[in-house]
């Protein structure tokens, strides 16, 4: 069997606190979503996908947007200045 790394990417993401702040409007500027309660739905290439409290929301690199469980988020990727 072949082994693979993942490449190094910097993403852009911000997490879900609940409620829509306009940061967070303005980052989903090319992403069609709703809010329902503390629930945000996001249109991803794989359809409607839920992010809940403190998930994170991902812009890929392709500029497509998905949600990301917050300790999944905390195992793959680090803060870059």
């Amino acid at each position: 069997m072949t082994k693979f790394r993942k490449k190094p990417v910097v993403i852009e993401a911000m997490q879900w606190m609940g409620y829509m702040t306009l940061e967070l409007r303005e980052f989903l500027t090319n992403c069609d979503f709703t809010v329902e309660g503390p629930t945000l739905y996001i249109e991803t290439l794989e359809g409607r996908m839920a992010t809940t409290l403190l998930d994170y929301v991902i812009c890929g690199i392709k500029g497509e947007f998905y949600p990301c469980a917050e300790d999944i988020f905390e195992l793959t990727y680090e803060r870059v200045e």
